[in-house]
């Protein structure tokens, strides 16, 4: 099931249980997880881009094995609003993991998260190739925890 909106996703999910944060890029998908209180986003792995059937068989094997209640895609929203070709992508690869998982799916602005994973991976002085090979996933982590944030200020307003 898409969710339009952080509300009908929150509404979708149990009250606890991780959630699974996704950066689709055109050759990887990062991949971070939240605790099961849903207070920390840890960014866990970088997927190589196969064929969606491989890629999909992946990400909801590690949904299993980690117990994973929602899923949230980083949406490419271009800096003037507008949705470009890669939102597009990021919205059809999510109706067609829908048609393969009952887990609830909503998006989250990613306008600079990788430019803020960058920046955190350089203020830790993480060599060139370590930011290449990790860039993904803690893009990822910053996609999540927005989410995580919305989600426990949605519920302190409750």
């Amino acid at each position: 099931m898409i969710c339009p909106s952080p509300e009908t996703f929150a509404q979708a999910i149990p009250p606890t249980g991780a959630i699974a944060g996704l950066d689709l890029g055109t050759e990887t998908i990062g991949v971070a997880v939240s605790d099961v209180l849903r207070s920390v986003a840890t960014p866990l792995l970088t997927i190589r881009r196969k064929k969606f059937g491989l890629d999909a068989a992946k990400l909801l094997e590690l949904t299993t094995h980690r117990m994973v209640t929602g899923l949230v895609l980083g949406l490419p929203i271009n800096m003037d609003g507008s949705e470009g070709p890669r939102a597009q992508s990021t919205r059809a690869f999510a109706r067609n993991l829908e048609r393969l998982t009952p887990l609830p799916i909503t998006f989250w602005d990613e306008r600079l998260s990788t430019v803020a994973a960058e920046r955190a991976l350089l203020e830790a002085d993480t060599t060139r190739k370590r930011r290449a090979e990790v860039i993904d996933h803690v893009a990822a982590g910053y996609i999540l925890q927005g989410l995580l944030d919305r989600l426990a200020h949605m519920k302190g307003t409750l």
